[in-house]
């Protein structure tokens, strides 16, 4: 291969590299999760799972393939729809769902750390979670 055609293929190469894509999965910050259970009864999977979003973290945009069942057991969570509006503003103490196949995102705009215990009730086999790209929203 002749020098030129390397120096070509190799310019190539760093632009392709430097140019982003097109819009993929936003991935989360500052959450950490913790699995305390798990059952599966016949087509379903029953994950039983704490939860914590530090301050400032959020859980990127996703949606699940279940209904998820929560308790804020400490900080607030701030709940975003893909329409970029405020779907839910939940202090410690709440409960609340998340239905199926609804792009979401999880963000922890307070001072101290958001803790959940989530029940996932998903279809056998689904991961706890689908990544999902930013529906067009500022944060």
């Amino acid at each position: 291969m002749r020098l030129r055609s390397v120096t070509t293929l190799l310019a190539t190469l760093v632009l392709a590299l430097a140019v982003p894509g097109t819009a993929g999965a936003t991935p989360g910050s500052g959450v950490t999760g913790t699995i305390f259970k798990q059952k599966t009864v016949g087509d379903t999977d029953y994950v039983l799972r704490e939860v914590v979003i530090q301050p400032g973290g959020y859980t990127g945009w996703h949606y699940h393939d279940g209904k998820l069942y929560a308790y804020v057991k400490n900080g607030t969570l701030t709940h975003n729809s893909a329409d970029c509006g405020l779907d839910g503003l939940y202090r410690k103490g709440a409960v609340f769902t998340e239905p199926s196949d609804t792009v979401h995102i999880g963000r922890n705009l307070g001072t101290t750390p958001v803790v959940l215990e989530v029940l996932y009730v998903l279809p056998h086999g689904s991961p706890l979670s689908q990544d999902a790209p930013n529906p067009g929203c500022p944060f």
